[in-house]
């Protein structure tokens, strides 16, 4: 049996779809469908159904990964240089997450596991789009802003973040904070929103938790980056709602001010999501527990 063609095997069944199996096996997409048509020819079955998104594997792939996995994990570990683990045969953790989020609070709580040969490739977007790649075994791990729903994902809370109505000092002084907390948004009359979506997610859910109203107003600048938002509010371009851990360092510098104190602001949830089932992954599990672990004391 050509062992290279069961290593492709186990990463396309490990990753859900023949794209991320190539990428993790280091070969090309045509190589990953030469090899698996050759091992099903050998076989005599099919291994995998091919879907719109993905593969789904047949009985005869589930049998192959549970008689061949441990092995083949095992040969992979001797012939490293560190415990089995850590082993570099361990294909790289594809994580995914909001730019902002990843940037400064996960990937820097990574780094201990980078330096000791765990890789991860990164890809930043909207949860929406996160979670379809995670159903499509385009991602191992995704960061998401809202609880996904179904039974192909599995998530547990990582983190809460407080949201906060911020502007430039400039700005704010233009504001008639004393009416904005007792009329609600009126007082925004004329002041631009900037935002990170069209549909200004974060905006909307402020407007009705806090002032109990819906939001109608059009952004005035979207930025798929809430960093660029920050940056963008710093510089006097007008209002947002940010998370509380992404706008601290400038609200305790005097770079912003929060324009109201609610006494029940308004609390997002993140959730670490991946898909049940699916066989042992080492540096995944590694990755979601230090998350996990750092995720304690943001």
């Amino acid at each position: 049996m050509d062992l290279t063609q069961l290593r492709t095997f186990l990463a396309v069944y490990r990753a859900g779809s023949m794209t991320a199996g190539a990428r993790q096996a280091g070969v090309s997409q045509p190589t990953v469908t030469q090899q698996l048509q050759a091992l099903e020819r050998r076989l005599g079955r099919p291994l995998f159904e091919r879907l719109p998104r993905g593969v789904a594997p047949t009985p005869a792939a589930d049998d192959l990964a549970a008689r061949i996995a441990a092995p083949l994990d095992a040969l992979a570990a001797a012939f490293g240089t560190g415990p089995a683990e850590l082993a570099p045969a361990e294909p790289p953790v594809l994580l995914g997450g909001p730019a902002d989020f990843l940037a400064d609070r996960a990937i820097p709580s990574l780094a201990p596991l980078i330096a000791e040969g765990v890789r991860v490739h990164v890809r930043t977007g909207l949860t929406d789009d996160l979670l379809a790649a995670l159903h499509a075994g385009g991602l191992d791990l995704v960061v998401a802003t809202v609880r996904p729903r179904g039974r192909t994902v599995t998530a547990e809370p990582l983190c809460d973040e407080t949201f906060v109505l911020v502007a430039a000092p400039g700005v704010a002084a233009r504001i008639d904070r004393a009416a904005l907390a007792a009329d609600g948004p009126a007082a925004l009359a004329g002041v631009p929103l900037l935002t990170y979506a069209v549909d200004v997610p974060i905006l909307r859910r402020y407007w009705r938790h806090v002032f109990g109203v819906r939001l109608d107003t059009r952004p005035a600048l979207v930025v798929d980056d809430l960093r660029a938002v920050l940056a963008a509010v710093v510089a006097g371009a007008g209002v947002s709602v940010l998370p509380d851990y992404l706008c601290a360092p400038e609200l305790a510098a005097g770079g912003l001010v929060a324009l109201l104190t609610p006494d029940d602001p308004p609390i997002n949830t993140a959730f670490l999501a991946r898909r049940p089932g699916m066989p042992a992954r080492p540096h995944v599990d590694l990755v979601a527990r230090r998350l996990r672990a750092a995720a304690a004391g943001w």
